[in-house]
This record gives C-alpha cells, structure tokens and sequence, in this order.
C-alpha cells in the first residue's frame, strides 16, 4: 500500500514535465486549395493525410488545415493572423500556385510571401516554406522571377524550403483530378510520402527547441 501512495506521489511530481515533453505540436498549413483538399473528401485533404503519416511514426501532431481554395498569397497574408492563432508551433506555407496561374507579378508574391514568414518568424512560430513553380506558358522570364522566390525567401529566412509541394504529382493525369490541376487522394499520398522526410525534421527542431 506504502508503495502505491509513493508511486502517486511521483507521479504527481513528474507528470507535468512528461505532459509537456509528449504534448502533440500544434501545427497549422497555411495554403490554398492544393492542401485544402479542394474535389476531396476532409479525411482525404493534404494535413489529414499528413497527420496520419506522422501518426503512424508515432509522432502526435495537432494539425490545422487553414487551406482556403482560390486564395493567393496575398490572401493568405490578409487572414494570417486569425488563421494562425497563438499557441502555433509551426506552419507549413503552401501559397503561390494561384498567383502563377493568375500571372500576378511575380514581385507581388514575392512581397506577400515575405510578409507571412517575417510576420510568423516574429511571432517565434516555426515555418516551413513549399515551393511552387511556374506553369511554363508564362514565359521564361516571368518563370525565373516567380520560381526564385521561394530558395530566396528559405535563404533570407533561415527557414527550411521543400523545393515542389507538387513534385512527382503535376502533370501526370492518372494522380490529379479531371481539372489536372488538383491532386486526387492517390496524388496526395505521393505528396506525402515525399515530403515527410522534411516534415519529420522540421518537427524534429520544433521539439528540440522546446526542451
């Protein structure tokens, strides 16, 4: 009995440290409808199935998808703070695609983008930052300004950069939707599988900084 009323004691002692050391990281995707899961069921969008991934690796992640369909960066600027709420460790910012088909001005995205990550990285929230690239129809000058942005910002930042948030998955009509545009669930799965070595390393340093 002595030694069960000891055992709670401990318990009691060391419990909140052992909470805090397992406490899933709080994680947002800041994007449009490429992680929203725009033709997909929400079990099926991009932060689910990475929640799941991470999950089955036994990492406990807390994932938010603040993906909205047809934003911009700019829009995603314009709704970061709520977007974003206090408590976030991390965000992966998958922005830009809108932006390329649209043909904004590449310095426009390039503004937007560098407002959302100075504007995290102040708030001391981690950011891990997807690259898109251009759609080869807008020309060879304005794909140079526009692909350059996100190795720039990753530069400027310090912040991790996964190079194509589409690689292995744009162009091939078998992984997207009829709109060839948007990833079927089969496609985000490559997406996926692709990125989550990166994943695993970005919350790998959210972790460590927390000790």
């Amino acid at each position: 009995m002595h030694i069960a009323v000891l055992m709670l004691a401990l318990m009691t002692v060391v419990n909140p440290a052992w909470a805090e050391a397992t406490k899933p990281i709080k994680l947002v995707v800041l994007g449009d409808s490429l992680s929203a899961g725009l033709g997909l069921p929400a079990q099926d969008a991009f932060p689910a199935r990475l929640q799941k991934a991470l999950q089955a690796k036994g990492i406990a992640v807390d994932m938010t998808n603040a993906g909205v369909s047809g934003d911009t960066s700019s829009g995603g600027r314009d709704r970061l703070d709520w977007s974003v709420p206090d408590g976030t460790e991390g965000v992966i910012v998958e922005l830009g695609a809108n932006d390329a088909l649209r043909g904004i001005d590449p310095g426009l995205t390039r503004a937007a983008l560098t407002d959302i990550v100075g504007r995290l990285k102040a708030r001391k929230i981690a950011v891990l930052l997807c690259g898109m690239q251009a759609p080869p129809n807008l020309g060879a000058d304005y794909g140079a300004r526009f692909n350059s942005i996100y190795p720039d910002l990753a530069k400027q930042f310090d912040v991790p950069l996964y190079p194509f948030f589409l690689d292995g998955v744009a162009a091939d009509a078998k992984l997207n939707q009829a709109d060839g545009i948007h990833p079927t669930a089969e496609g985000v799965d490559i997406i996926v599988d692709n990125m989550l070595p990166t994943v695993e390393a970005f919350l790998r340093t959210i972790g460590e900084q927390r000790r």
